[in-house]
């Protein structure tokens, strides 16, 4: 529920009146902000909604005073406390970015420094705007981890960004953003690499320094099942233009503008397939009667028992992996030495020919962890991945690369950006297994082969020229997944391939993967946090939490009717547009 607090009673603590954005490019100028107003008051949460290249990052890049060299503000003000933002010097903006603005950034391994350690980049933040001392900086460090609900936060300190996972790096970059106890918080996308119970931690401890602090905050993000239920407005943003403005609960029960009501069914919270996702005019995506028909036989096919069952494409018994932590100071006073973490500890399960298995939990459950031991990118410490009924693990890591099981057994990494060669063109990204793996060497019949691929995932072939930084995020996930089918698997292990997607793209992702699995008869591993997108996709789930299987059985039944308190905790955590609660209480009265 968000709070009641009456903001009309403040003076706006930002004003911004029409702002526009241009970027020069080598193609002429991208009017990238066109004209657009708002305003924010204390104890406000305001949400900005839209696609990429809408332009709310872009809006708050502004705000900031963070555009590169080829944006440039043409015209508006942005008034913080009296002050208009756009034409302060950077010496000034310095002072004030961190102390009276903050901004949580999208990507938080590109945010942190990968050569120093979290808590001192924590203090440096704390050190520039006189919030602590030398003396007390690691404390106040460590208090700073603690508060976005990070494990161990004495020995995370002094962790750096490249041992913690991305949801651990993202509340790091949280907790870097509220050390200060800024006036107001931007927080673009802050929640993308985080599960169902941290995003809600991290949200309640926002939304609880916003009330006690009077402090106002900006969300931007894709998702309108968070924006619902933590922000008081709502702007939605359509190619640099506000299309639609008002009270959260208005907007989402009643959208009047089309680009809104388009957003609102690309949503997954109420969908019973993922065909109801798509819009009825989904360019590229009919809904015929094939598709539906092809749709229904995925989602009934493990819906009924078999009778029969051939030997699983994917055994894990008794899988452990253990990682040695650094020796503190104190365990060096001790004379003992560094204590071992168990990530992953002794979890059980199978995955049989043609079945989607989500893998769900929060982050640092040991999730992914499980699946490079699957894929062999990590040796377990103990355990055994059968793979077609051969043991995997008997097989050196460095190996396998070049073992005939790779080619069966692919992966379609989190990030699509990351994954792909920067100097890789599509067509050479797809191309690249049909040559290391398949041993295909004839470049007619490579160039065939991806195009058939890039036509099988619905990537234009003008696009298989271009670089990934010439790529919408949606076509970039396109790449991996035709990348990761190439090889024609028998298994493909999904790590949160639609995390960072928008709500439409999502959608279109989700119905080919569906595609996909019914025309290839293709295994899906589906590692998420996102349990809605799960439910759509996957026959049976496996709940994890601190490197154990909790519990696990037929998607709909343990959603439905959850067995394990952890699993009802992460049920609960869910974020839900106002409609979907109205229901709910609807429900609960009746």
């Amino acid at each position: 529920m968000k709070h009641n607090q009456d903001t009309t009673s403040f003076a706006p603590l930002l004003t911004l009146d029409h702002l526009r954005v241009d970027f020069q490019t080598r193609h002429g100028v991208v009017h990238a902000v066109q004209d657009i107003s708002l305003s924010l008051s204390r104890g406000e949460t305001l949400g900005i909604v839209g696609e990429s290249g809408s332009g709310k990052s872009v809006t708050s890049y502004a705000l900031m005073g963070l555009l590169d060299r080829a944006g440039r503000v043409t015209s508006g003000r942005a008034v913080y406390s009296g002050i208009d933002l756009l034409p302060t010097d950077e010496s000034t903006m310095r002072d004030i970015r961190g102390r009276e603005i903050s901004m949580i950034f999208q990507n938080p391994r590109a945010a942190l420094n990968p050569i120093r350690t979290v808590g001192d980049q924590i203090a440096d933040v704390l050190l520039q705007h006189n919030q602590c001392t030398r003396q007390n900086a690691r404390s106040k460090a460590i208090e700073a981890l603690a508060n976005v609900q990070i494990r161990n936060p004495d020995q995370r300190v002094d962790a750096y960004p490249f041992e913690l996972s991305g949801g651990m790096c993202q509340r790091v970059v949280i907790a870097m953003a509220l050390a200060c106890k800024p006036r107001i918080l931007i927080a673009d996308e802050p929640t993308t690499g985080l599960d169902v119970t941290t995003q809600r931690a991290v949200m309640e401890l926002v939304r609880e320094l916003t009330r006690q602090h009077g402090m106002a905050s900006i969300l931007i993000t894709h998702d309108l099942g968070l924006a619902g239920e933590y922000c008081d407005r709502v702007a939605i943003m359509q190619k640099g233009v506000i299309v639609e403005a008002g009270p959260a609960a208005q907007i989402f029960q009643h959208p009047t503008h089309p680009y809104t009501r388009k957003l609102v069914k690309a949503t997954p919270h109420s969908a019973q397939s993922v065909l109801d996702l798509l819009p009825a005019d989904s360019a590229g995506e009919e809904i015929t009667e094939d598709k539906m028909t092809l749709v229904s036989q995925v989602e009934s096919m493990f819906k009924q028992p078999l009778l029969e069952r051939r030997q699983p494409v994917l055994q894990v018994q008794e899988l452990r992996r253990s990682f040695v932590g650094k020796r503190t100071f104190t365990d060096m006073l001790a004379r003992r030495p560094a204590r071992a973490f168990e990530a992953v500890k002794g979890i059980s399960f199978d995955i049989w020919a043609g079945e989607s298995v989500g893998l769900v939990g929060e982050s640092g459950c040991g999730k992914s962890t499980t699946s490079s031991m699957i894929m062999r990118l990590l040796d377990p410490t103990d355990g055994a991945i059968r793979f077609k009924g051969q043991d995997i693990t008997l097989i050196r890591r460095d190996a396998f690369v070049h073992h005939p099981t790779r080619r069966t057994l692919q992966m379609v990494f989190q990030d699509p950006t990351d994954s792909l060669n920067p100097r890789f063109s599509a067509a050479d990204s797809i191309a690249d297994p049909l040559r290391r793996l398949v041993g295909l060497k004839d470049k007619a019949q490579i160039d065939r082969r991806v195009h058939e691929l890039a036509q099988m995932v619905g990537l234009p072939s003008d696009l298989l020229t271009r670089l990934p930084h010439q790529l919408s995020g949606g076509q970039k996930a396109r790449v991996g997944i035709a990348r990761a089918i190439a090889t024609e698997p028998d298994l493909l292990i999904l790590d949160e391939p639609t995390a960072a997607l928008d709500v439409s793209v999502q959608a279109i992702v989700l119905n080919l993967l569906v595609d996909l699995r019914m025309r290839t008869g293709m295994a899906y591993l589906f590692v998420s946090h996102d349990l809605e997108v799960v439910r759509l996709l996957c026959d049976r789930i496996i709940v994890m939490r601190a490197g154990e299987i909790v519990e696990q059985g037929p998607t709909a039944q343990v959603l439905a009717s959850p067995v394990h308190a952890y699993t009802r905790e992460l049920l609960a955590a869910a974020p839900r547009p106002p409609s979907e609660h109205r229901q709910d209480q609807e429900f609960v009265h009746a």
